[in-house]
C-alpha cells in the first residue's frame, strides 16, 4: 500500500457492517488497538449483570487532535478535540463521515511515519 492511502477505501472499511453498531464498535476498537496500540484507548462496560463487556468508548490520540467515539444504547457520538500538552482545549461533535475522514487522515499520516502502522493498516483494509 502506498503511503498516500485511499482514504475512501479506509472509511468504507471502517463502515463495514454498520447495521450492527455494537459489532462495528468492537471491530473498530480491535483494528485501532492493533494499528495504533500506544495511541488508542478502549473502554468497555459490562452489558447487563452477567453479560459480556462491550465497547463504550474509543479514544485515538493523533498528536494535536483527539478523536473519540462514544457508544451509547443504539447510537454513536463522535467528537474531535484539540489537545495541547495533554489538555483538551476544544471539543466539537462530528458527523460520522467527518469523523471517519479525520480518522482516516490521522491513520494515513501515521502510516507514512511508521512501517509497523502501515502494515497493520494493510491488514485492516484486507480483512
Amino acid at each position: 500500500m502506498a503511503p498516500e492511502m485511499d482514504l475512501d477505501l479506509l472509511a468504507a472499511s471502517l463502515r463495514a457492517d454498520s447495521s450492527d453498531l455494537g459489532a462495528l464498535a468492537e471491530s473498530l476498537a480491535a483494528k485501532l488497538e492493533e494499528a495504533l496500540p500506544g495511541r488508542t484507548r478502549v473502554e468497555r462496560r459490562r452489558s447487563g449483570v452477567f453479560g459480556p463487556k462491550v465497547v463504550s468508548r474509543i479514544v485515538v490520540d493523533t498528536g494535536e487532535r483527539r478523536l473519540e467515539l462514544r457508544a451509547t444504547s443504539g447510537a454513536f457520538e463522535m467528537l474531535s478535540s484539540r489537545v495541547s500538552g495533554g489538555i483538551v482545549l476544544k471539543s466539537e461533535p462530528l458527523e460520522t463521515d467527518a469523523w471517519l475522514a479525520a480518522l482516516g487522515e490521522a491513520l494515513a499520516a501515521e502510516a507514512r511515519r511508521s512501517e509497523t502502522t502501515r502494515q497493520a493498516l494493510e491488514r485492516l483494509l484486507i480483512q
